[in-house]
């Protein structure tokens, strides 16, 4: 058990931003499933009220073309933000 908490300490966490079309409570709710699946839960956030509707993602194993890929599978858009 300590072995696994001593390999938690050296886990480096990576963040991307994705700009998005996901503007209301009810996308959220429909990109949490595939979100939640892919990255983990609490490991995500989008930002409504940014006019860019910023995805922002907090994980050690993120990638960003899947993000973008799941985001995409719940019907939405994200891109790179410019």
């Amino acid at each position: 058990m300590w072995a696994v908490l001593l390999q938690c300490k050296n886990i480096i966490m990576k963040t991307i931003e994705l700009k998005t079309n996901i503007m209301c409570s009810s996308c959220i709710a429909k990109v949490t499933p595939t979100l939640n699946a892919l990255v983990g839960e609490g490991n995500w956030k989008v930002d409504t009220v940014n006019p860019q509707k910023i995805l922002t993602v907090n994980s050690p194993l993120v990638d960003e073309t899947k993000v973008i890929e799941a985001v995409q599978k719940a019907g939405y858009k994200a891109s790179e933000v410019a």
